[in-house]
């Protein structure tokens, strides 16, 4: 078996950077580390950090084709955040006109979560700690 250490970080393609870049950083309150734009391929990459843990590379790149996503599609499902406060969370989203689905409760942890979508629709999730 590999000696895994953790998860290094989760890289995202988006159709809209500056979008994109805007909802990670000001409604999630992602840090950017470092921003660059790759001329050769029309591309940035926006690296970026949670609690000062680097975790995600937002990408765009021209021309991307979309990804089927649900019902239930293969690959990633979505990608979930921890909080303290489900509801205040939710009420902050939906502050700034995002849909968020009704709150739900894990049948076998008890815990409650609820999802939502960035803007290219990936489905995000808040898990209540």
């Amino acid at each position: 078996m590999l000696a895994l250490n953790d998860i290094h970080h989760i890289a995202i393609i988006c159709s809209d950077y500056h979008k994109s870049k805007e909802f990670y950083t000001e409604i999630l309150g992602f840090t950017i580390i470092q921003e660059v734009y790759r001329e050769a391929r029309d591309s940035y990459k926006l690296d970026l950090a949670l609690q000062n843990k680097y975790c995600i590379e937002l990408f765009s790149f021209p021309n991307t084709p979309e990804r089927v996503s649900r019902p239930e599609a293969r690959g990633l499902r979505h990608l979930a955040f921890s909080v303290y406060n489900l509801v205040e969370n939710v009420q902050f989203l939906q502050s700034k006109n995002i849909v968020v689905e009704p709150i739900r409760v894990d049948e076998y942890t008890g815990k409650r979560f609820t999802f939502f979508e960035d803007p290219d629709g990936l489905p995000l999730e808040l898990y209540e700690l």
